[in-house]
């Protein structure tokens, strides 16, 4: 038998010389910790040779523990609470203290079809708008990353991850907060009970992963989440995730060598196994790979006629001085793969109708009062600071003047207008652009022409700036624009004049 320990005020503990090292956790009297819900996070049923640990509390005197009550005799009793219960249960379904068994290789993954009948899963399960992740490293974060995106986007999320540090209702996070315990008692129950009255000898209780799964597909389609986001536990083609028959789409974060007992010596071999999640024809996205992974990755997209894409790195600054909620270089490439995810999701159920394509133009006047080789550099370059780069400058004369109060009508458009201001700031603009790329900008007017709209009206057009008669020819070419390629998404900033910002409201109103 195992020798009983107890150390005062500290910790209490069971071990057993030939099993495993005993774990000694300390804690300070009156601590608010409550160890008791500690062994949740107990992942192995202990054998015939081992005596488990008991729950860990916080003794307030060497004899006794305020969650223990008084026995007949005088001796202390723990007092079962009903989640004590669900972790006894739980604890139950463990029936390997190593990875490594058959279930993880794929033994009898067919019974998971079976539990879902039984769970009446199977219908829900096919209706749930699933992201879904493998990967050896970062597959966590990314799962993170993803659902804090769609949840700021307005979804209602469910996420399941793995594994948990302290409290297994860790695993499954509603709206970016783990489930409270009423919930999670309701829904293990429910699922726990059904599962004990229909399973029988040729189709046994499911083990302790393949449960939890199971309970969070329940949880997922009870809350009627929006979004189910699920990294998998291990692998990918046998892990009980994969009982998804169809997803939105799917990621491979980072790969490396992890529990090659079970997924192969090779690189190669790894990826073929995470590579499992991919569903015939549905996108996917992974991250950049060691070639030996990377050509296997696509091997199998290929045969499945999966769009596999790389996504880059996030661009650092794109945060515009924000940082990742996640520390570490490494986030980036979890948090891109998490951009990626999120939009190609958006995209597929109709939530985003445009592809994350941006492109941000200028319209811009100034009086000529103001001194444009101070403004426009400056706002080229802060701009530049928030990630902010323009694909077109326009410049145009304003419509209102200063020295006549307007109504709320637009006044009419001058047949005739001096547009030499504007001309200098395009000059301006071309040279700044030219060398803010690394060149010389000389001789800038002879890389524009004189084209007329379909108005007839003459626009004086660069390879990088316009500069336009009037403002409503300028609104007119940048509503043509976004008809001509509903693929993009076009923002505008208007500035360098108050008037110029007053026009463009009362054009668009």
């Amino acid at each position: 038998m195992g020798k009983h320990i107890r150390f005062p005020v500290v910790f209490s503990v069971q071990v057993q010389p030939s099993a495993l090292n005993p774990i000694i956790i300390f804690t300070p009297p009156n601590s608010p910790t409550r160890f008791s819900n500690l062994h949740s996070s107990i992942r192995y049923k202990p054998n015939n040779n081992f005596t488990a640990p008991t729950p860990l509390l916080p003794f307030a005197s060497p004899l006794r523990s305020p969650d223990m009550a008084e026995g007949g005799s005088g001796s202390p009793k723990r007092v079962v609470t009903p989640y004590d219960e669900a972790m006894d249960a739980l604890s139950s379904l463990i029936t390997k203290r190593s990875r490594a068994d058959k279930s993880n290789k794929g033994d009898r993954f067919d019974l998971l079809f079976d539990y879902l009948k039984m769970l009446e899963l199977d219908q829900a399960i096919s209706e749930m708008k699933i992201i879904h992740v493998a990967g050896t490293k970062g597959k966590g974060s990314t799962c993170t990353f993803t659902e804090s995106i769609l949840r700021h986007c307005g979804f209602h999320t469910g996420l399941f991850t793995s594994p948990h540090l302290i409290d297994v209702r860790e695993r499954f996070r509603l709206d970016g907060e783990d489930i409270c315990e009423e919930k999670f008692l309701a829904y293990f129950w429910w699922c726990y009970d059904r599962l004990k009255e229909k399973t029988t000898e040729d189709i046994p209780m499911p083990t302790y992963f393949r449960f939890l799964a199971l309970l969070a597909f329940k949880i997922f389609a009870a809350e009627q989440v929006d979004v189910a986001i699920l990294e998998v536990g291990l692998g990918g083609t046998f892990d009980a995730t994969n009982v998804v028959q169809t997803h939105v789409v799917c990621g491979i974060s980072s790969l490396g060598y992890d529990h090659m007992e079970i997924l192969g010596n090779t690189l190669g071999e790894i990826a073929g196994e995470k590579a499992g999640i991919f569903k015939n024809g549905v996108p996917a996205f992974t991250v950049p790979q060691p070639d030996e992974a990377m050509r296997v990755l696509e091997e199998k997209a290929s045969k499945r006629d999966v769009p596999l894409q790389v996504a880059p790195p996030l661009d650092s600054n794109l945060l515009n001085g924000l940082k990742l909620g996640l520390e570490g270089e490494h986030q980036y490439i979890n948090a891109g793969l998490a951009v990626a995810l999120s939009s190609k999701w958006l995209q597929r159920t109709g939530h985003l109708e445009i592809s994350y394509l941006e492109q941000t133009i200028l319209l811009f006047n100034c009086m000529s009062v103001r001194d444009p080789q101070l403004l426009l550099p400056r706002l080229m370059k802060t701009c530049a600071t928030h990630g902010v780069y323009f694909k077109k400058a326009l410049f145009v004369p304003n419509i209102s003047v200063y020295y006549k109060v307007g109504s709320h009508a637009l006044p009419p458009t001058e047949p005739q207008v001096d547009l030499s201001w504007q001309f200098t700031l395009q000059r301006l603009w071309e040279n700044l652009v030219q060398g803010d790329k690394g060149g010389e900008a000389n001789n800038t007017d002879a890389v524009c022409e004189e084209v007329k709209d379909d108005t007839g009206s003459s626009v004086r057009t660069c390879k990088n700036s316009a500069v336009f008669p009037s403002l409503p020819l300028a609104i007119k070419w940048l509503r043509d624009s976004v008809y001509q390629n509903r693929s993009v998404r076009i923002q505008v900033l208007v500035t360098g004049s108050l008037h110029l910002v007053g026009d463009v409201l009362r054009l668009v109103k």
